[in-house]
This record gives C-alpha cells, sequence and structure tokens, in this order.
C-alpha cells in the first residue's frame, strides 16, 4: 500500500508544539517524532496509516508504545522507562500524567549521545567489538520467546510486500532489474521453502528486533545495546533468527565492512551453537535469500524517500545476494603465536559468499564444548588428550554442516598432528569445495613474545603449551608456508592478493 497519512487534527499540532517548546531538538522519523530535552528524550508515535503500520488512534499509539517499552527493555533496559499520558489541566494547558483526560501519549526515553550510534561512523567498529555485538545478539536471539507462527511466514509476508512496493517504482529503478530481482527471489524462497519451513519448526523463529542495522545499535561503556525493536507487526518481529542477524550483516557489506561483517558472523555463530541444536548450521543455506530480501526492503525505502541514486545501489546488492560464490575451505594452521587467528580473520572477507568465510577457532570451540566463556582460562591439559580431540571433532563436524549449506569456512588451529591436516584435506574433498592449506611461520622468540602478550582472547596458550607443541611437531607441514614474523596482516593481504 502507498503512504495515506491520515490528517493531523488541531490537537496534534498543539501536543507537539508543547513539547517541541520544552525541547532542545526535535528528530522526525517516517512513524514517531522524539524530542530531546536535557537527559530525557520523549518519543511521540504520528498519527497515520501507512498500510504496513497503523498508528491512526489513540488506542493503537497506545497500544505500540507499551509494546515499544516491553520489547526494548530486554535489551536496553536503562534507555526505556515508562509510557507517560499527556492530559488536559483545567485551565485548558497540557501536562504529563495529570488528573484531566488523557489526549495523547509518549514514551520516556534516556537520552544518548548520537555519536555513539554505529551508523554515525562505522569505521569504529574494530574487531572485539565485532565479536561482543555478535556474541550480544546470539544471547538475545537464545533467550527470546519462540514465535511458531513467524519465521517463514514472516518472511514470504515481507518478500511479497518487497516485490509490490519496489514494483511501484520499476520506473525509476530499472523495470528489467525490478523484474529480475522480484523472480529469482520467488524462486529462491521456493527452493529454501522446505528449509525454512523446519526451522520454524524447530525453535529458529524467535520475537526478535526485527530492524537490526547500524542505525539501531550504539555503544556504552564499551559494550552494544541493541535499541528501537519493531513493535507494530508481528510479521516484521517474529523472525528466524537469521534473518534478523542478516540486516547487520547486509548493512556492514554495504559499506564496505566485510571485515566486521564477517567477525561479527563468526562470533555469532560461536555463541548461538551453546544454546541452539546442530541444525544451526545447515540453515546458512537461506543465509544469501534473506541478505537479499534485506537489502530489497532497504531498496523501497530509500525509494520512498526520494535517493533513487542510493535504491538502486541496494537493488543491485538485493540481486547481486542471489547469486553467491561458492563455498570454499580454508585451513590456517601453525604454532601458538604465529598469527593463525588475526591471518584466518584477514582471509575471511575475500572468500565465498557475502559477507565472507565463517572462522572457526578450536579455542574457541574449546571453550563451547567446557561450556565457559570465551575468555575463561582453561589449564594446559585442555590443549591434549579427550578434549583435544573432540575439539577438532566439532570443528570439522561444524565446517562440514556449513560447507554443505554453501558457506565458505576458515579453520583456525594449529594443526600439529599430520593426521588432523589430512581430515581437513579430506574434509574439502568430500565437499567438493576448493581446499587453501595455509601453515604460518615465525622465529621461535617471535612466537614467545606473542604468547606472552595476549590478554582477553580465547587462546589459553602459554609458553609451556608452546614447548610441548614443539615437540610434538615432528612432520613439517606439506602447506603453503607464510613467513608472519612481520605483519600478519600485511601477510594475509599479500596471500588475498595472490588468490583472487
Amino acid at each position: 500500500m502507498s503512504p495515506n497519512p491520515t490528517k493531523k487534527g488541531g490537537q496534534e499540532t498543539e501536543i507537539v508544539a508543547w513539547l517541541a517548546a520544552q525541547s532542545e531538538r526535535t528528530i522526525e522519523t517516517a512513524c514517531a517524532r522524539v524530542f530531546l530535552s536535557g537527559e530525557v528524550a520523549w518519543k511521540l508515535k504520528r498519527n497515520l496509516d501507512l498500510g504496513y503500520v497503523d498508528f491512526s488512534t489513540r488506542e493503537k499509539r497506545k497500544w505500540a508504545l507499551d509494546r515499544e517499552l516491553d520489547f526494548n527493555r530486554t535489551a536496553a533496559p536503562d534507555i526505556y522507562r515508562s509510557v507517560r499520558a499527556i492530559t488536559r489541566e483545567a485551565g485548558g494547558g497540557l501536562a504529563w500524567d495529570g488528573a484531566g483526560k488523557p489526549l495523547e501519549y509518549a514514551l520516556e526515553m534516556r537520552r544518548f549521545d548520537d555519536a555513539a550510534v554505529l551508523s554515525a561512523d562505522p569505521s569504529v567498529i574494530d574487531g572485539e567489538m565485532a565479536d561482543a555485538l555478535g556474541r550480544t545478539i546470539a544471547g538475545f536471539h537464545a533467550a527470546a520467546p519462540i514465535r511458531p507462527g513467524g519465521g517463514l511466514s514472516a518472511l514470504e509476508w515481507t518478500i511479497t510486500s518487497n516485490a509490490r512496493l519496489i514494483a511501484e517504482h520499476a520506473a525509476s529503478l530499472g523495470a528489467g532489474a525490478v523484474a529480475e530481482l522480484v523472480t529469482k527471489t520467488f524462486a529462491e524462497l521456493e527452493r529454501q521453502r522446505p528449509l525454512l519451513a523446519q526451522r520454524t519448526a524447530g525453535g529458529f523463529a524467535r520475537r526478535c528486533h526485527g530492524d537490526l542495522h547500524l542505525a539501531n545499535i550504539l555503544i556504552e561503556n564499551g559494550a552494544p545495546v541493541l535499541f528501537d525493536c519493531i513493535e507494530f507487526n508481528d510479521l516484521l518481529s517474529d523472525l528466524d533468527v537469521y534473518y534478523d542477524l542478516a540486516f547487520l550483516l547486509m548493512d556492514l557489506d554495504f559499506r564496505d565492512r566485510r571485515d566486521a561483517a564477517v567477525r561479527v558472523q563468526s562470533a555469532y555463530l560461536d555463541e548461538a551453537a551453546r544454546s541452539f541444536p546442530q541444525a544451526l548450521w545447515a540453515g546458512l543455506a537461506a543465509l544469501p535469500l534473506m541478505l537479499s530480501v534485506r537489502a530489497a526492503v532497504r531498496t523501497h525505502v530509500a525509494t520512498h524517500a526520494g535517493d533513487i541514486k542510493l535504491a538502486k545501489a541496494y537493488l543491485a546488492a538485493a540481486i547481486a545476494h542471489l547469486s553467491p560464490a561458492p563455498p570454499v575451505l580454508a585451513a590456517v594452521g601453525g604454532l601458538s603465536g604465529s598469527g593463525k587467528s588475526s591471518f584466518a580473520r584477514a582471509i575471511a572477507p575475500s572468500l565465498g559468499a557475502s559477507p565472507g568465510a565463517v572462522v572457526l577457532r578450536t579455542d574457541e570451540i574449546r571453550k563451547r564444548l567446557m561450556k565457559v566463556a570465551p575468555t575463561e582460562r582453561l589449564p594446559d591439559s585442555a590443549y591434549v588428550g579427550g578434549l583435544y580431540a573432540r575439539s577438532y571433532d566439532a570443528l570439522i563436524d561444524n565446517a562440514r554442516d556449513m560447507l554443505k549449506a554453501g558457506r565458505a569456512v576458515v579453520l583456525d588451529a594449529t594443526f600439529i598432528d599430520p593426521v588432523l591436516r589430512a581430515r581437513a584435506e579430506q574434509l574439502a574433498a568430500d565437499c567438493g569445495a576448493p581446499f587453501h592449506a595455509v601453515w604460518l611461520e615465525a622465529p621461535l622468540n617471535t612466537l614467545k613474545a606473542r604468547v606472552q602478550a595476549r590478554v582477553g582472547d580465547a587462546s589459553d596458550a602459554t609458553v609451556e603449551t608452546l614447548d610441548d607443541q614443539l615437540a610434538r611437531l615432528k612432520a613439517e607441514a606439506a602447506w603453503t608456508h607464510v613467513d608472519t614474523s612481520g605483519s600478519v596482516e600485511a601477510a594475509a593481504q599479500a596471500w588475498v592478493a595472490n588468490h583472487r
């Protein structure tokens, strides 16, 4: 449906003027106005009906505000405070929560720094922040209520809505491109329908954020905070968790931050694997469709805003996501301190479908198997014996499931044992995926210095661990040897340049 806002009455104009008079600044959005006053922000829903959202009565606006408060308190309890009534006083003036009849309602929020919102400067998303963001979202999804009525039906509703809204602007966007997107999207939906239905039945459809892009995430006290969840339409919030995550991944990819996107993706999956069943990995087959749908949403939003150039860019991205690059397997081995994790993360954006390869670390898998936090230290015994073997088993099993789902994978492990290297090679052969094997090398004194300097990392390796690895390394790896005695990132960039 095309936008069809209801007329603003004199009472609404009066309330807006009253709030503006006591505010420093007003932020206008498609569905609301936010009035900033000191350390408080007041959010007022617009009196409108856009088809997919109906705020045309005071009761509907109050219902939406109550839900917005409830939904957002889960992820941002310190920001969302209460729903307040705006009343008419005996003398004719307006007041908060007065004795008179409520004329309107507003959501009281704690004001936060606009500059802390990630869309203001996506370049600030470093590796640690991306990891924290992925794990925060995974934890949010794991705790979210299951919504078996959503998932597949919600995604199909959005795809149908996208097709209609974009087709209305085919003349501006290009009729051929619009037709290509619509045809390919519905074809991919049908191809993925059985998988999506299985995921919905299997508990992967949850009450999600619904609008999880960079403009709705901020950093406070060094931690990511998710805010402004969708509350007004269950078909936009009762989603497959991957579709919720896909908005952020698409946003980062579109902004040329695939490096951050692969860190978010890998951290999310490692954290989600602690709560969700094994089917988590197979569901990645539907990620290209979900990324495309998110880009399509942005296409019609940008078109409605009058930015046809941006809309065309999103349209091209939506089409491109539906032709993902085939999966590949890379294995990065070497002794502790050789820079495996840095190297793996640096090459991941260049491999496979958008936003890049998933990095699987035995250091993180080991913590996952032990049910401890990724940075909680384990004893040296965790690097040998049964837990060591189980970590590699999980590494191979998780990678196999992802490769079969069409997702590229980078294995980050020491691979000291030639049997384990052979398992990685066989995995690629079994899945019909190209295999890239890299062995990192650096002088012993460099390795020891790097190990000793580590803080806040999933690796628990010590100098003693390194000495044990040297004692067990009997056969030289027949993989491509890369010198990482200097900059690991420069070595990775050189590798990528040679494998384009």
